[in-house]
C-alpha cells in the first residue's frame, strides 16, 4: 500500500470511529503524548489563546469518559453524526511522520424529547501522524472550525 494509501485510510477510519462512538477505538489512535485542539481563532496558538478544546492526552482520556458516562447531558440521547473528509493533503516530514491536511463536513442530527435539530459543522483538520510500532497515530490534531470565532452550540461530541 502506498504511503497516501495509508493515511488516507487512516484517516477516514479516525472519521468513521468518531461517526460511530467508538470512543475506545478512536482513543487507541493517539500517541502518549497527543494533543488535541480546537482553536476558538484560526490564528491562534494552543499555548497563549483560549480553545473550544485543549487536550493533552490524560485530558483527551477524561473527555471520553465524560462522553460514554451518562454526565453528559447535552448527548443524552446520543447525536446521530456523519461526516465527509475530503481535500486530503499529505506532506510527509520524515521516515515515520506526516503532517495531513484535511477539510470536513459534519452532519449532525439531535433529538430531545419531541425536539430535533439537524446542524452542519465545517472546518479542516490538521494531523501530525507518527508511525509507531508499525501503525499511524496521531501525534497532534488541530480542528479549525469554520465559525470558530462566532456563536456555537454545545460540541457534545468529536470533530
Amino acid at each position: 500500500m502506498s504511503l497516501r494509501d495509508e493515511i488516507e485510510q487512516f484517516i477516514y477510519r479516525e472519521a468513521r470511529l468518531m461517526d460511530q462512538h467508538r470512543f475506545e477505538d478512536w482513543e487507541a489512535l493517539w500517541t502518549d503524548d497527543g494533543v488535541y485542539w480546537v482553536p476558538c481563532a484560526h490564528d491562534g496558538e494552543p499555548d497563549t489563546d483560549v480553545a473550544i478544546i485543549y487536550a493533552d492526552r490524560t485530558a483527551i482520556t477524561r473527555r471520553l469518559l465524560r462522553m460514554k458516562s451518562n454526565a453528559m447531558f447535552i448527548q443524552d440521547p446520543r447525536s446521530v453524526v456523519a461526516r465527509l473528509v475530503g481535500n486530503v493533503e499529505i506532506d510527509p516530514t520524515g521516515d515515520d511522520t506526516a503532517l495531513v491536511y484535511s477539510s470536513f463536513n459534519i452532519t449532525e442530527f439531535r433529538r430531545r424529547g419531541h425536539k430535533t435539530w439537524l446542524r452542519t459543522w465545517a472546518g479542516r483538520s490538521e494531523h501530525q501522524l507518527r508511525r509507531q510500532d508499525g501503525s499511524w497515530k496521531m501525534a497532534f490534531k488541530k480542528v479549525l472550525l469554520v465559525n470558530s470565532d462566532g456563536e456555537l452550540p454545545a460540541l457534545g461530541f468529536l470533530v
